[in-house]
């Protein structure tokens, strides 16, 4: 086909038959942008008069859903720290509380013993952009709170960090990568074979309170987002699950 032939629907064509052929997006992606800039020189280079990647959208990135763990795979979490143990009752608890609030792991280790109101059902902590936000916090896990308050904390090192929550054997503030690294071992001994993230409990916190009928701007709140935009994803990540629930369920599926 001459040069001059091609339109954008030629380009199109071209660019669905690379889906069809199981090209990935990203391919696909750096092939427009490949056409583009072949077809500048083209037109700068007096080979055609018309440029057909100027009424060409380049397709977008396919959204990266984040891993998401199922009500069991977080019982199985829940169940691995030895509760027996002064660290056991720490990390069930560190456990307890970021999937009972969706916590980033950063603003549970920046937890002091003020921001809690227990009494009242409600933690206070300081996300991103130093910004507030009260979250309520449920019965097992203020139990847990509890419970790591009274007979695990005060047994964690001599010269304890005096308000804060969650200490290391030493007495001293938990790291976010120390955290994460117990994270990755208790993942390993629950069997569970997705690709956690520090933040694999606030995803499935927020995925979870959604498929039990939570509004997305009440969520939006609890995870303090700036923008509804980024809570939106976890609509994805429920209609998705919600997709594999029924194509697993159904009969006719």
């Amino acid at each position: 086909m001459p040069l001059t032939q091609v339109d954008r629907f030629t380009i199109m064509a071209f660019l669905g038959e690379m889906e069809t052929q199981g090209k990935s997006r990203n391919s696909v992606i750096h092939m427009v942008s490949t056409l583009r800039k072949f077809f500048q020189f083209a037109t700068d280079s007096g080979w055609t008069t018309t440029d057909p990647m100027t009424q060409v959208d380049p397709p977008k990135k396919a959204q990266h859903l984040p891993a998401v763990l199922t009500l069991s795979e977080v019982e199985a979490l829940l169940a691995v720290p030895d509760t027996n143990t002064t660290l056991g009752l720490r990390n069930r608890t560190m456990l307890e509380v970021m999937y009972a609030t969706g916590l980033r792991v950063s603003e549970l280790v920046n937890l002091r013993l003020d921001n809690l109101h227990l009494d009242l059902g409600l933690i206070q902590t300081i996300g991103k952009g130093d910004k507030e936000r009260i979250i309520p916090i449920g019965d097992v896990a203020t139990h847990w709170l509890q419970r790591y308050l009274a007979d695990g904390r005060p047994f964690l090192g001599r010269q304890q960090d005096e308000q804060v929550i969650f200490l290391n054997d030493h007495g001293h503030q938990l790291t976010r990568q120390g955290v994460w690294k117990l994270i990755k071992q208790w993942v390993i001994a629950a069997g569970i074979t997705k690709d956690v993230s520090p933040h694999t409990l606030r995803h499935s916190f927020a995925t979870h309170i959604l498929e039990n009928g939570a509004d997305l701007r009440i969520v939006q709140e609890l995870l303090g987002h700036a923008d509804i935009s980024t809570t939106q994803i976890y609509t994805h990540i429920s209609n998705k699950r919600l997709t594999e629930v029924y194509q697993k369920s159904h009969p006719r599926a």
